[in-house]
């Protein structure tokens, strides 16, 4: 098999592994013990993380996870491999494109560790968050750069850090919201 040119990983923030309180409560800590998604001192953190958020909240966050919860599995996981595979297609044979989740499976390390010895000359990164947050696309290229750190060689990696002000990302959300203005009407309509 020849060696694609370039490598293209779409980031997700992620989700649990199944909609179960442990599964979701492993998700929580994961997420909340980020330093750039709590900006605590990481003793604070551990403690309202382990002790209060976690056992209280993913009793709760379960229950809507599984009123979310598709057959096929976690619907953003769905809705990744979607979007992996219609890019894929679109980008043609000079792409290997990937998924990858910023917390839980599949992991931004285990998916790069994939990419590891493809011979790319290009990696491109493309967070799905519309603007740039520490919390979100900071987080995960810390985490995409912590993966690639110790590689022999690089690629030459690009990101996508920001989207919300492109032209095709705002006619996207337009023509979707032409889809209600004939139900109802009213004098204002703020999208967010």
């Amino acid at each position: 098999m020849p060696k694609s040119k370039t490598g293209v990983l779409i980031i997700n923030l992620g989700t649990p592994d199944s909609p179960s309180v442990s599964d979701v409560r492993k998700y929580l800590r994961e997420f909340l013990m980020d330093r750039r998604v709590m900006d605590i001192p990481f003793w604070r953190r551990f403690l309202l993380v382990n002790f209060v958020i976690a056992p209280f909240r993913a009793p709760q966050s379960a229950k809507g996870y599984r009123e979310l919860w598709m057959p096929q599995g976690s619907p953003l996981k769905v809705y990744a491999r979607a979007l992996q595979e219609a890019l894929a297609q679109t980008l043609g044979d000079g792409f290997l494109v990937a998924s990858a989740m910023r917390y839980q499976k599949p992991g931004i390390k285990e998916v790069l560790e994939g990419f590891k010895n493809k011979g790319f000359k290009e990696l491109i990164v493309i967070p799905l968050y519309p603007q740039y947050a520490s919390s979100s696309t900071g987080s995960t290229m810390e985490e995409v750069m912590n993966s690639v750190k110790s590689w022999e060689v690089l690629p030459e990696i690009k990101v996508v850090s920001r989207f919300c002000d492109h032209p095709l990302y705002i006619k996207t959300f337009a023509d979707i919201g032409k889809k209600y203005l004939d139900r109802e009407r009213y004098d204002h309509y703020l999208f967010s």
